[in-house]
């Protein structure tokens, strides 16, 4: 990002920039960059002043207070049940494929899984750590939001859990690479994940394109339909709050929407029938003024 930034402010003393400039600085970035782009471009500029701000070397952040333009959320891809499997008949790890649809993990969480947080009696993995990529090496820490929760993975998935734990000390990858070592996601161009999707897609005019992240909106998007609570599927996933979950994945109750009017429509013809059964009048007096 500093790239960005330097050509345009590198320069200047802090003192002489004016809000005005930039406001149009970040007004023409906007004609070529993307919104995530300008906002962590601008966010640089402005943390740097910032810090002048602190120093007293200006009064005020002429960054501060500029517009950046709005971030337009993509359509998320859910995955059906039928192309669940697909994609996982397609693929060189299927076990893995089918454990992401059904549990909601990070790609970090399900690949730094180690067989002693499995609990194959409860139908439990516990999440503990997370492995991510730094600096090109995979690196072991906490999860996202640094507390461990409880995951629950459905019956139908104890032969691949059974069959990953195998043979294994309890401190072994749950889900290792098949040379050893972490699994990288493999969704660049000729990644084994790219490679499943393109096959997947090939018997499937319209199969989506998806990112192994797109998985955990998959599991999201087949809970809240065989309905779930709310509460119990922002724990699932890990997330702070369950109006986190109801915000992140707002789209998937869209089509409740009717099923809720169905639902208070019946309720009240229930009790009108019931009413009118009490009384000995029929059941749609109550609707006469």
């Amino acid at each position: 990002m500093v790239p960005h930034v330097k050509p345009q402010w590198g320069t200047r003393a802090v003192g002489s920039i004016r809000h005005t400039e930039v406001a149009t600085w970040v007004a023409e970035l906007s004609k070529e960059k993307s919104a995530t782009t300008v906002k962590r471009v601008h966010g640089v500029l402005a943390a740097i002043l910032d810090s002048a701000v602190r120093d007293r070397r200006i009064p005020s952040n002429p960054a501060r207070d500029v517009r950046t333009p709005r971030k337009v959320r993509k359509p998320r891809a859910y995955l059906t049940l039928e192309q669940v499997e697909r994609l996982a008949e397609a693929s060189k790890y299927p076990g893995l494929i089918r454990f992401l649809a059904f549990t909601g993990l990070r790609w970090g969480e399900a690949t730094g899984l180690t067989v002693k947080r499995v609990d194959t009696a409860r139908r439990r993995v516990e999440i503990v750590e997370n492995a991510v990529m730094v600096g090109g090496q995979v690196k072991v820490g906490t999860p996202k939001t640094h507390h461990r929760r409880s995951v629950p993975y459905p019956d139908f998935l104890d032969d691949t859990v059974a069959a990953a734990c195998a043979g294994k000390d309890r401190d072994a990858l749950l889900f290792p690479s098949e040379l050893g070592g972490f699994l990288r996601p493999g969704n660049g161009k000729g990644g084994w994940f790219r490679g499943a999707v393109k096959r997947a897609q090939a018997s499937e005019a319209h199969f989506p394109h998806v990112t192994p992240h797109d998985l955990r909106h998959t599991t999201a998007s087949l809970a809240i339909s065989s309905g779930a609570n709310v509460k119990a599927v922002q724990r699932m996933l890990g997330h702070a709050s369950a109006a986190m979950t109801l915000d992140v994945y707002a789209d998937l109750f869209d089509d409740d929407l009717d099923t809720v009017a169905e639902a208070l429509s019946k309720m009240r013809a229930e009790h009108l029938i019931r009413q009118g059964s009490d009384n000995g009048s029929p059941a749609n007096r109550g609707d006469q003024v």
